[in-house]
């Protein structure tokens, strides 16, 4: 998986030519991340993604497009769910006027998430299920995470990263707005956007 890490930046840039242009800075910090999600992985079986540039479109671009579609305005970001830390940690690398929390109930995930957000002034950590938290947030994301169990947190707008089959199931739930925005790389998962209509 990590063999190919010095060429994370050119696979970046090119899977998101037309959509975004990603700053050195912001490359470089989301390449750091994935050597040490690397790392890690071998021995906490972070993720199943395994050849660089599926990783570079399913963790880092993905989370992007869905970065992409949040206000220009400041805005309080909660991810359920974050795992190794998608789609939170992207977009609080892309969005560093945004406050970002990480909810990860699985402890040892949460670790990873403490030690790979380290010096980041917009993200915090919480080690713990997402509902126990009292803080409203203007935006909730996720992925890897059944739409049914986020809805019920979301106080404002929602987004997320799904299949085409859940999508359509989530758009069944009243008191959202929902648009449906394509992946472009592949027809097997869309990002979902959901706005309270109360």
């Amino acid at each position: 998986m990590c063999n190919e890490a010095n060429i994370f930046t050119s696979l970046l840039r090119d899977s998101l030519n037309g959509l975004f242009l990603p700053s050195a800075d912001l490359a470089s910090n989301l390449e750091a991340h994935y050597r040490l999600l690397c790392r890690w992985n071998r021995t906490l079986n972070l993720t199943t993604v395994t050849s660089l540039a599926d990783a570079v479109v399913r963790h880092y671009c993905e989370s992007i497009f869905l970065g992409l579609q949040l206000p220009s305005a400041t805005v309080s970001v909660l991810d359920v769910g974050s795992g190794p830390g998608f789609p939170g940690l992207p977009i609080a690398l892309m969005r560093p006027d945004c406050p970002v929390v990480l909810a990860e109930s699985h402890q040892r995930k949460s670790v990873f998430l403490r030690e790979s957000t380290r010096g980041l002034a917009n993200v915090q950590i919480h080690s713990g299920r997402a509902e126990e938290l009292r803080e409203r947030f203007d935006w909730v994301v996720s992925r890897a995470v059944r739409w049914e169990n986020v809805l019920p947190l979301v106080t404002h707008s929602v987004g997320l990263l799904i299949g085409d089959e859940d999508a359509t199931q989530a758009t069944r739930q009243t008191g959202f707005l929902w648009k449906t925005l394509p992946l472009p790389w592949g027809k097997r998962r869309i990002v979902l956007i959901g706005r309270c209509s109360t």
